[in-house]
C-alpha cells in the first residue's frame, strides 16, 4: 500500500489548508495535504465559486473561485503533496510522530497533524416540498450563475448563503422572491440591506408548500402564516438552509469535539499530542468563523507545530517581509 513521509499532514484543502500549506513552506517544512474532493479549494470550489467573498483583507470584493486561484499559487510554492479525493479515516499518535490512513489504505506518517478541514462532510437541510425535485429546476447550492439567467427564481432561506445568492442572481433573473419562515434574518446587515433595496420580493412567515411541474418546476406555491397558499411561476427554486454538519471519521480519533466543533487552545492544539487544528472546524471562546480569521489561525497552528516538529525552532519565525 502507499506509504509517504512528510513534516507536516494537512486534512483539508480550503482557504485555511492552503494557506496553510504555504505557510508550512515559508517555514520549511515539507507538506502534504489531503481532501476528500477531488479539487482544491474546498467549500469555495464545491458550492460557491461565483461568490464574491467579502472579508478577506486587501480585497473589497473577490470571487471565490479567484481567491482559491492565488491561495494555490501561494501554496505551489511550498510544493506540497497533494492526495486528492481521498478520505483520512484513522489516526494513529505516538510520542514522535502522527499517522493517517486514507480510504484507499494510503498513509500519511508526520511529525505533525494539522486539521482544516472545514466542519466535515455536509447534508444539505432537505425542503420539506422537495423531495423528488433536485436537479429537475431545485438545487441547493449555486455553482454556476448562467443557468438561471431570464428565469423566475424562488430562493429559500434567512442566512448568508441565501441572501448573497439573491444579490447575485438579481441582475440577471426575470424575477426573484426570497421566502423565509421567520422576520428576522442570520444574514450580514449589509447584504441584506442590499436585497431589501433591490427588485427582489422579500416574503416572511412563509414556506414553499409545494413545487409543481413537468419534467421540471414550473410553480412553486407559498404559505404565508395565516394565509391561503398562492402559487406562482418559478423555474428554479434554491433550497439555501444550511448544511447538516458530519465530521465522519474524525469522531472517533479521540479528539475533543464540542457540537461538532473541534476544540483547541491558543496555540491551535488539540487534546491529542502533535495535532492541531484550524479554520471553520475550530472552537474555542470568542471564536468567530471567517475566512480571515481562518488565515490567522492557520499561521498560528503551523509555528506551533514546527516547534513540536524541532525543539529548536522558535514560534515566532519573523515577518516574512523581512530582509535578510
Amino acid at each position: 500500500m502507499p506509504h509517504h513521509d512528510t513534516d507536516i499532514a494537512i486534512i483539508g484543502a480550503g482557504p485555511a489548508g492552503l494557506f496553510a500549506a504555504y505557510y508550512a513552506g515559508f517555514r520549511g517544512l515539507r507538506v502534504a495535504v489531503v481532501d476528500s474532493l477531488p479539487e482544491l479549494g474546498g467549500q469555495v470550489t464545491a458550492m460557491y465559486p461565483e461568490k464574491q467573498i467579502l472579508d478577506v483583507a486587501g480585497f473589497p470584493s473577490i470571487k471565490g473561485r479567484d481567491l482559491v486561484e492565488g491561495l494555490v499559487e501561494q501554496a505551489n510554492t511550498a510544493e506540497p503533496e497533494y492526495l486528492l479525493d481521498k478520505t483520512a479515516t484513522g489516526l494513529t499518535t505516538s510520542d514522535d510522530d502522527v499517522t493517517i490512513t486514507l480510504d484507499d489504505d494510503t498513509t500519511v506518517t508526520a511529525k505533525a497533524l494539522l486539521i482544516t478541514a472545514g466542519i466535515g462532510k455536509f447534508s444539505p437541510r432537505p425542503l420539506p416540498a422537495g423531495d423528488g425535485w433536485l436537479g429537475r429546476g431545485m438545487e441547493f447550492f449555486v455553482p454556476s450563475f448562467a443557468p438561471y439567467a431570464g428565469k423566475d427564481v424562488v430562493i429559500v432561506g434567512g442566512g448568508d448563503s441565501a441572501f448573497d445568492w439573491a444579490v447575485h442572481l438579481e441582475p440577471m433573473a426575470n424575477s426573484i422572491a426570497l421566502v423565509h419562515r421567520r422576520d428576522a434574518f442570520r444574514a450580514h446587515e449589509r447584504t441584506v440591506q442590499a436585497v431589501r433595496d433591490s427588485r427582489v420580493e422579500i416574503i416572511t412567515k412563509a414556506q414553499v408548500t409545494g413545487l409543481f411541474g413537468e419534467p421540471t418546476v414550473s410553480e412553486v406555491e407559498i404559505t404565508v402564516d395565516g394565509l391561503e397558499p398562492v402559487r406562482r411561476p418559478a423555474q428554479a427554486v434554491v433550497a439555501a438552509l444550511g448544511f447538516l454538519a458530519d465530521l465522519g471519521p474524525l469522531q472517533q480519533w479521540g479528539i475533543e469535539v464540542v457540537k461538532r466543533h473541534v476544540v483547541v487552545d491558543a496555540s491551535m492544539r488539540t487534546n491529542l499530542p502533535r495535532v492541531f487544528a484550524a479554520g471553520d472546524i475550530t472552537e474555542y471562546p470568542g471564536k468567530v468563523r471567517l475566512i480571515a480569521v481562518g488565515f490567522g489561525e492557520a499561521a498560528t497552528a503551523v509555528n506551533n507545530a514546527a516547534v513540536v516538529i524541532d525543539p529548536s525552532a522558535h514560534v515566532f519565525p519573523g515577518h516574512s517581509s523581512e530582509g535578510t
